[in-house]
């Protein structure tokens, strides 16, 4: 599996940028997002775009605290058809402003990593994720280069321990169970529920519960709740995955 430095992520998050954008330009935007429950397509465009200048303007201070996303005028134009312009210019501030800043620098961030570099990567999987919303609602086929995916799934494991707004990350507990991610690209995770937390490792083999999909395009689906499980190959202790699904729901 391909490592990132913080350029390449602070690059990329640019080109997923554009691509959402492209992909909601002409759209109507007040067609609903099945898979972010009571947004439409405006409601996710906002969100998107507002997270990546309130993250901006945190790598800009390089920020000792945190503060509510809501506190950075986003500068939301008047007319939601300018919207997916809007989104777009993300594609230029965002990276100039991760750029600006060297990937060690102490900064505030949510998860366990408190630097620049956190930002880097959690804007580039956030953008994909709600890309991926976007596609979904429109009915147009899902498309995340692999590489992209597969620092997706693993990022997603890294940061899940410091997701407090959901409380039962805290549940993830148990007695040595697995569950394993394995994607016929080539990649694999295995997650153990050990009784005082749950880790994971890079592993192609199967666990107590496994799930088989061809990319890790769609493990990332299945771990951020944007498909069934079912939709792909699951063999072993299905309550045990049911479990993880219901206590990772962020």
């Amino acid at each position: 599996m391909r490592e990132w430095t913080h350029e390449e992520h602070a690059r990329a998050v640019g080109t997923e940028i554009t691509r959402m954008a492209e992909v909601l330009k002409g759209r109507d935007m007040s067609a609903p997002v099945p898979t972010c429950p009571g947004w439409d397509l405006a409601e996710l465009v906002v969100h998107v775009g507002a997270v990546h200048r309130w993250a901006a303007a945190l790598v800009r201070e390089l920020a000792q605290r945190g503060r509510n996303v809501a506190d950075v005028d986003p500068g939301l134009p008047a007319d939601v058809g300018d919207y997916p312009a809007w989104l777009g210019e993300g594609a230029v501030l965002l990276p100039e402003a991760l750029l600006s800043r060297e990937a060690e620098a102490p900064m505030w961030a949510w998860g366990g990593d408190r630097r620049v570099r956190f930002w880097s990567r959690r804007t580039l999987h956030e953008t994909v994720v709600h890309r991926m919303d976007a596609e979904l609602a429109l009915g147009l086929p899902v498309s995340v280069d692999e590489d992209v995916a597969a620092d997706g799934v693993q990022e997603f494991l890294e940061v899940l321990p410091y997701v407090r707004w959901q409380p039962g990350v805290k549940e993830l507990r148990g007695t040595g169970e697995t569950i394993s991610l394995q994607a016929g690209t080539g990649a694999g995770w295995v997650i153990t529920l050990d009784p005082d937390r749950f880790h994971h490792r890079r592993e192609v083999r199967a666990g107590d519960v496994t799930v088989r999909a061809a990319t890790s395009a769609d493990l990332l689906q299945v771990l951020w709740g944007r498909c069934d499980a079912g939709d792909h190959v699951v063999e072993g202790d299905t309550a045990l995955l049911a479990r993880w699904r219901e206590l990772t729901r962020i």
